[in-house]
């Protein structure tokens, strides 16, 4: 019988908005069992700070230059992690803490990917082994780094039984697919924006933090003469496999309403994840479940199903709560790190061999 662990996933997506939390006990194969999930929004100053820091970061040196903003914003959020474990692990025995951390930035052409969050002051904090970066392992080795959680759906589809061919699509900030054929292989990679765009739009002329339900943008009229040429000038998308928010931006709906821009940034987001679905699958699956909190947006999802021609389901439908895949799949990717076992492949993010991640650090 294989041993069991108890561990605690923490997720902070491009949203920055807060930290999804995830307690799971599995053996870091087969077993797994869902024990708790809660969310818990950051404090104002933490959240701003976020969003400022990452419309200086451009390009990788700007990371050193802005040394001292980045190891500030580093040390409050790990203390916000810490402040999290004290909660969230009340009545439950943590064997370790799989901490992702907040990605200020990321480059596979590169090879970094900066995510924020001290793995030893956390670990000093709680009194726990903390394994983090998880991602630059994979870099070394010739992979994306990213996407990191089609192993744990090819789990949960295990566990649910759901049917095969599947893909799931995870609309975050950025969007990623797992497919799995009737093989039971995956394959998987990054495809466009997700959230991140309609958000910023949002940030950036309202009070609003994210279109809720695509309502605003359902209320707008798409602007066609600069979607199209939107579209035309994004050449890039077909070259890559992994994405940062910074591969985007929203000057091109400058001068439009603010309902007017959601609705042509929806409709932007959705004609790059639809073609590149369209291109990949020629023979599209019968199940597409979707998942994140980009699974809300009504106005997004419709977009994307209407252009692919197939429905799509919200994950939800299968008793496996949305919100949480990403917190729940940093649990199980860490005790997968702690036994050495592979958690990026070949044909996930296109390293040149399985590879095992996260550094793990272990309680003074």
């Amino acid at each position: 019988m294989t041993k069991e662990y108890t561990s605690l996933g923490l997720m902070s997506g491009t949203s920055g908005d807060g930290v999804d939390a995830s307690i799971i006990l599995s053996d870091g194969e087969n077993k797994y069992r869902s024990i708790l999930d809660r969310y818990y929004k950051y404090n104002s100053n933490i959240y701003e700070n976020i969003h400022t820091l990452k419309q200086q970061i451009n390009g990788s040196n700007d990371i050193e230059k802005l040394k001292r903003k980045v190891n500030q914003l580093e040390r409050d959020i790990t203390l916000f992690h810490a402040e999290v474990f004290k909660d969230i692990s009340k009545n439950h025995n943590i064997d370790f803490i799989g901490f992702h951390g907040q990605t200020i930035f990321h480059s596979a052409k590169e090879k970094i990917s900066r995510q924020l969050g001290d793995g030893n002051l956390l670990s000093q904090l709680t009194n726990k082994k903390v394994i983090y970066n998880f991602r630059n392992n994979d870099l070394k080795n010739g992979g994306q780094g990213a996407p990191l959680t089609p192993i744990f759906h090819k789990l949960l589809k295990n566990k649910h039984n759901i049917q095969l061919p599947l893909i799931i699509l995870n609309i975050g900030g950025i969007a990623n697919i797992t497919s799995i054929n009737l093989d039971n292989k995956i394959y998987s990679c990054d495809i466009g924006p997700g959230n991140c765009l309609i958000d910023l739009w949002l940030r950036s002329n309202s009070n609003k933090k994210y279109d809720k339900n695509g309502l605003l943008a359902k209320s707008g009229k798409v602007n066609k003469i600069i979607l199209d040429q939107a579209l035309e000038n994004f050449e890039s998308f077909e070259s890559l496999k992994s994405y940062d928010i910074n591969d985007f931006e929203i000057s091109f709906v400058r001068g439009l309403s603010l309902e007017d821009g959601a609705a042509t940034l929806t409709e932007y987001t959705a004609c790059i994840l639809s073609e590149k679905i369209k291109n990949l699958f020629e023979n599209l699956p019968i199940n597409i479940l979707v998942c994140g909190g980009g699974r809300r947006n009504d106005f997004l999802i419709n977009s994307v199903e209407k252009k692919v021609k197939a429905p799509i389901k919200s994950i939800d439908t299968f008793g496996i709560n949305g919100d949480f895949i990403e917190s729940q799949a940093f649990g199980y990717i860490s005790i997968r790190s702690y036994l050495n076992l592979p958690i990026t492949f070949p044909e996930t993010t296109g390293c040149n061999k399985p590879c095992s991640g996260g550094i793990i650090i272990e309680p003074k």
